[in-house]
């Protein structure tokens, strides 16, 4: 398969990266746009790429790689499908953004209302942290209360009372983890463990009345893949509803990518108000917020919450997102899929097996994890910070072979649409030599 100029351990070059990422660095802080892409968790510069097409990334020095980053997950039908890319260009050629409705909005928000089952209306904002932003703002706006109960190890973007780490003890108010955050932001939320129930029952207790609502992605798959029991997320369901608390589902991962209505029908669970990220714009930048009509009805110019955003709904987006969500729709598109993960996971989890390596590849739908563990690990207190040297690793050996993933140990793999067997092929077979090289040794 090396038609494709895959890199090989004695060819593999970023002669051309390091060049451009010295020129960015004059130009950005740290010479990016957004921190983890500056590859600190890993080695050598980082890759500067030029084309995506279908599973495959190509680099501005000539190499192809194996995608398992897709774009962090929103590219699920793989780079550049299509379908997509022409509705794209039919939609530009009238026009970028008017900062007005178009029809566009009518076809995507009626094919999601349509098919998801646990919401009544939805609003489109820019980005997964807008969404987030203003579901908080709107659980706060219709219960009149201030406090929010986010789960240690979930991330909700960069929000800021939402940026925040657990202090000592079990359930403790937030400290800020970003300079720039006044701490009277931070101690609005009240930070506790994950898949620990006494937890969460103290501190909607002894925050009885203050609390507006409880965030958590039903997939944590931002520091690691943390796959709570669904006895969990149901309890988490019973008590925000015994407390009057608003319970929110951060889907911005999760949402259309374990299946057309998320964690929340995979679990079989109902939140009260639900946030998507770029997956619902093809990859764009596209978020929104969703929830029932009584809920939703709080948001301007209906109601007293105000949101605004010049560039949501922009008629691009919204083309490229009906586009996606279109085929997304298609009978067996999520089974075949998550069917094609399992086969490929199963595989490199034998060749570990085999080995006699301590490391795992738990999955959901099209997503997965490698970890240097054997540990089912469903808090992020649990994960051996030493063991990411291993990820940091194998993930240049991975380079070195042509297959690409993102650059944190702490980060999840996605499989596509565009991932054929032959792809997954490929990159098992380069995976499993590089972790003979990981390994060795250890």
């Amino acid at each position: 398969m090396n038609q494709r100029n895959y890199p090989t351990p004695s060819t593999f070059t970023r002669s051309r990266s390091g060049e451009l990422f010295e020129e960015a660095k004059r130009y950005f802080p740290g010479g990016v746009h957004s921190p983890v892409r500056a590859f600190k968790s890993v080695q050598g510069p980082p890759i500067f790429f030029q084309k995506g097409e279908g599973c495959h990334l190509y680099d501005v020095d000539g190499q192809a790689f194996v995608d398992f980053c897709c774009s962090w997950g929103p590219l699920i039908l793989g780079h550049c499908p299509p379908a997509v890319v022409q509705r794209v260009q039919e939609t530009v050629a009238n026009g970028m953004s008017f900062g007005t409705p178009t029809p566009h909005d009518n076809l995507i928000g009626k094919l999601i209302l349509d098919h998801h089952r646990y919401v009544e209306m939805i609003r489109f904002v820019s980005s997964g942290t807008e969404a987030v932003m203003s579901a908080i703002r709107l659980a706060r706006g219709v219960t009149g209360r201030s406090k929010v109960i986010k789960f240690e190890g979930c991330y909700h973007g960069h929000v800021d009372s939402l940026l925040v780490k657990a202090g000592s003890g079990l359930v403790t108010f937030g400290i800020s983890t970003s300079a720039g955050i006044p701490e009277s932001f931070a101690k609005e939320t009240i930070v506790v463990p994950l898949a620990d129930p006494a937890a969460l029952e103290s501190a909607l207790r002894d925050h009885a009345g203050d609390v507006a609502c409880v965030i958590v992605e039903p997939v944590p798959a931002n520091n690691g893949l943390l796959l709570q029991d669904v006895e969990f997320l149901q309890l988490l369901r019973n008590k925000t509803r015994e407390h009057g608390v608003l319970l929110i589902f951060d889907e911005v991962i999760s949402g259309f990518r374990v299946g057309f209505e998320g964690a929340a029908g995979y679990y079989g669970i109902q939140p009260d108000i639900l946030t998507f990220g770029k997956i619902i714009g093809g990859g764009m930048p596209v978020g929104a917020y969703a929830a029932s009509r009584e809920i939703m009805e709080h948001v301007a110019p209906v109601g007293p919450v105000y949101q605004a955003g010049t560039l949501s709904a922009n008629p691009v987006a919204m083309a490229a997102g009906f586009a996606t969500l279109t085929v997304l729709l298609e009978p067996g598109f999520y089974e075949n899929l998550a069917a094609k993960t399992q086969r490929f996971t199963a595989h490199l989890q034998d060749f570990c097996n085999r080995r006699g390596f301590e490391v795992t590849f738990p999955s959901i739908g099209s997503i997965f994890w490698p970890t240097f563990t054997r540990q089912h690990i469903r808090r992020s207190d649990e994960i051996d910070g030493s063991r990411m040297e291993l990820f940091k690793k194998m993930h240049l050996e991975c380079l070195k072979r042509g297959v690409y993933f993102g650059p944190s140990g702490y980060e999840v793999g996605f499989v596509s649409a565009a991932h054929m067997d032959a792809d997954l092929d490929f990159a098992a077979e380069k995976i499993c030599e590089s972790l003979d090289v990981t390994m060795k040794g250890f």
